[in-house]
């Protein structure tokens, strides 16, 4: 209990600290007049804490020569297309996942594998080792993306629109049958066999309205989407699965980057660490914080048989075409930076 008393008193204090960095930047911009807009396109909504890292952090820190703008709930650009819209060089920025890096550069399905980030500072500590560096060249000379950070997303569960009573999820086999709603991505849609569902791909604004109509059984999130999207209302279930600590990466354009002067370039570097600092801490506290209100509402929560799941996800990996695109020697060195 100690611990985790610390662990909130630092995340506030750095919270707090990232908020009065971007309140100064916003203050000194008041005198400048910005001369670029960075628009950014999100499949998440606007209450979603990476959009609120973004617009409330981010912005703020660069609004001394660049406006900001933001489309949510996948408004500008369809969601999965938006890596395509920066290339295209119709957009600034996106908060993209490793699943949808993976449609381009199949290696990228390293990071979106079942049970290999062990943590959110396990995932800080991979994208900022040398072993991320030719993953970034190449997203940026192939695709004209820079990923400038790692945001946390958080511990992925199974929700379901059945009471315990009806699937009690405690191994993967339980899931046979299941209709898990998953994104549409070949990385995604892998992930979802291996948790022993049957996944089905669907926009990730049709959830809601697919859960509440019995169109598909469940979905997987972290406990903070299923309350930001209200999930707990169409659904009687969460098997603790934690089958992936997810991550987004702050996603910018590489001609935008190329343009900018060497002091901008550093400003909005800092910008995109301090908005995914400020992202990952408030996130953390909300995960530790919500089951309760989530049971409030009638939704059972509890603890399947982790061993059970993590055995049989990684064993769909070995040998398997996703894990084949994996450079040599990179797993061991993910591990290697792990608790």
């Amino acid at each position: 209990m100690l611990g985790k008393m610390k662990i909130h008193k630092v995340g506030a204090a750095l919270a707090t600290a990232g908020v009065l960095m971007a309140a100064s930047f916003g203050a000194q911009a008041a005198n400048n007049v910005p001369s670029m807009t960075f628009t950014l396109a999100a499949s998440a909504s606007e209450t979603d804490m990476r959009s609120v890292a973004i617009r409330e952090v981010f912005a703020p820190m660069v609004a001394n020569f660049a406006n900001f703008k933001a489309g949510y709930n996948s408004s500008l650009f369809a969601q999965g297309t938006e890596l395509e819209a920066i290339s295209r060089g119709n957009l600034t920025m996106s908060i993209a996942s490793a699943q949808e890096l993976a449609q381009f550069f199949p290696e990228f399905s390293i990071f979106a594998t079942g049970y290999v980030h062990q943590d959110a500072a396990h995932q800080v500590r991979v994208f900022n080792n040398p072993l991320m560096d030719p993953f970034k060249k190449k997203v940026e000379d192939e695709l004209g993306v820079k990923l400038l950070s790692v945001m946390y997303l958080g511990r992925r569960h199974v929700n379901l629109r059945f009471p315990r009573s009806e699937k009690n999820v405690m191994t993967p086999a339980d899931l046979a049958g299941v209709n898990l709603r998953m994104p549409g991505t070949d990385a995604w849609q892998f992930l979802g066999k291996a948790l022993g569902a049957s996944p089905t791909p669907l926009a990730f604004n049709e959830v809601y309205t697919a859960l509440a109509s019995g169109a598909v059984d469940g979905q997987d999130n972290p406990l903070p989407t299923v309350v930001d999207k209200k999930f707990y209302e169409v659904t009687k279930q969460i098997s603790l699965t934690s089958h992936l600590v997810d991550l987004n990466y702050i996603a910018f354009s590489k001609k935008t980057w190329d343009g900018l002067s060497a002091e901008q370039q550093m400003t909005v570097q800092r910008a995109a660490d301090a908005a995914a600092s400020f992202g990952r801490l408030k996130q953390l506290d909300k995960e530790n914080n919500l089951a309760e209100f989530i049971r409030s509402q009638g939704v059972e929560i509890y603890t399947p048989d982790l061993k059970a799941f993590r055995e049989h996800v990684q064993a769909q990996y070995v040998g398997s075409e996703a894990a084949a695109s994996w450079p040599k020697g990179v797993l061991d060195k993910i591990n290697a930076l792990g608790n």
